[in-house]
């Protein structure tokens, strides 16, 4: 294992703890945040981390100078390679600690885009990621560290030998965003057709959104019957994902996962996603999943309301509440949960890992996505038996009749129904 550890470049994390920060966010849950998306880093190696407190920001150094010796001689001691800030930071503050401490350093947003990077599969998500680490890259003009191993899939704020620098030049990072915005625009077409192809046979859209880790992967495969990567790991899904499910004989939807919400997410992102996140805005039903045992799970409630609402989701647009892992309370506090959600009907308590919950969740999302029916009348020529036939078996025939041109039959259907029969018919 050691050996290992050799080729892997070794990581501190810093958490400041400002005075002047009057959110009630906990900061120890904070660390232990910042330590899983460091964990979600390939090729490095965490070697521990620090809670710092801090009372007033300095405009080049970021910390005090007592707390900057300080951390230099921990991080010398334990030779330390990169550090994780996980707050942002200014460039003068980046370059000012660069030269101290002799070591790499990525803020938040940089740590999310590098995990981005790693993770982006598909040419439209590597695009997405690239186009919003430019957009970082401009607002700093940073040169990456080349004495550290070159991380695959990365961005270059790791860096690595032989890595191409980003151009110091605000002019050529812009001709590169113009060629990555038109190449998006290209795929965001495509996705448009699809989407008008799928109106024409109109299956509901289920959207799952939710924190980061909240179970929405593990949801998607246990529903779907898919086998996508699931991990306990922050950003185990960034490239969105569509299958089609039965909910029962007659109820047919899609259900999209997409990348999970993070507190402050980086705007750059929220911008080279908005065109995977349309699915989002396109949704019949949002599923919102939360992870109920966990103990910031208030505040990550309002950390995915908040990017939704920034998305621009409608207020009309109908939203599930699944209260995901609640196999990992105790008895009373199951219990309670469950109490609560028998009084509000937008609440699905559940466990997608033990199933619990399950059977009440596609009944909600059913009732939820239940399209409105209306009364009409159909002919149906005699040798086209097999029309009638269809409207006998998704049960929407109130009664027939037998005419001189054909059967008449006075039918109940939804506007998915009565497009899936033309489509039939034609």
């Amino acid at each position: 294992m050691k050996e290992a550890n050799k080729d892997k470049t070794s990581v501190w994390v810093v958490q400041p703890k400002v005075k002047s920060d009057l959110s009630l966010r906990n900061h120890n849950s904070l660390v232990d945040e910042a330590i899983a998306l460091t964990k979600a880093l390939p090729n490095t190696n965490l070697l521990g981390s620090s809670l710092v407190s801090i009372d007033k920001l300095r405009p080049r150094e970021f910390f005090g100078k007592g707390k900057v010796v300080e951390l230099t001689e921990l991080f010398n001691s334990n030779k330390i390679h990169l550090v994780i800030i996980n707050s942002q930071i200014t460039p003068i503050q980046q370059r000012n600690l660069e030269k101290i401490w002799k070591v790499k350093i990525l803020d938040r947003t940089a740590l999310i885009l590098e995990i981005f990077s790693s993770r982006a599969v598909t040419k439209e998500g590597v695009l997405q990621v690239e186009m919003a680490a430019l957009t970082y890259q401009r607002s700093r003009l940073v040169r990456a560290w080349t004495h550290l191993e070159r991380q695959r899939g990365g961005l270059g704020f790791v860096g690595g030998p032989g890595e191409t620098q980003i151009e110091a030049d605000k002019r050529a990072i812009d001709i590169h965003l113009t060629g990555l915005k038109r190449k998006l625009e290209k795929i965001k077409k495509t996705r448009d057709l699809h989407r008008k192809s799928r109106a024409k046979v109109p299956f509901p859209i289920v959207a799952l959104v939710g924190y980061t880790n909240a179970g929405k992967s593990t949801l998607f495969n246990l529903l779907t019957g898919a086998n996508e990567l699931s991990e306990n790991m922050l950003f185990a899904t960034l490239d969105p994902k569509m299958r089609s499910i039965n909910l029962d004989k007659t109820t047919k939807v899609i259900i999209s996962d997409t990348v999970g919400f993070i507190s402050d997410l980086p705007t750059e992102l929220i911008a080279a996603f908005r065109a995977t996140l349309e699915e989002v805005l396109s949704a019949d039903l949002i599923l919102h999943v939360r992870d109920i045992s966990h103990e910031n799970t208030e505040d990550q409630d309002y950390q995915v309301k908040r990017v939704l609402k920034s998305l621009g989701v409608s207020d009309n647009t109908a939203i599930l509440e699944i209260w995901n892992k609640i196999d990992l309370l105790g008895d009373e506090k199951q219990k309670s949960l469950y109490n609560i959600a028998k009084r509000h009907k937008g609440i699905c308590p559940i466990s997608a890992i033990s199933n619990d919950g399950i059977p009440t969740l596609i009944k909600k999302v059913k009732s939820k996505i239940e399209p409105k029916k209306f009364s009409e009348t159909v002919i149906v020529p005699f040798e086209f038996g097999d029309r009638k036939a269809w409207l006998h078996e998704n049960g929407v025939v109130v009664n027939e009749f037998y005419t001189d041109i054909g059967f008449k039959l006075n039918v109940t259907w939804s506007r998915q129904q009565k497009a899936k029969y033309h489509l039939l018919a034609r």
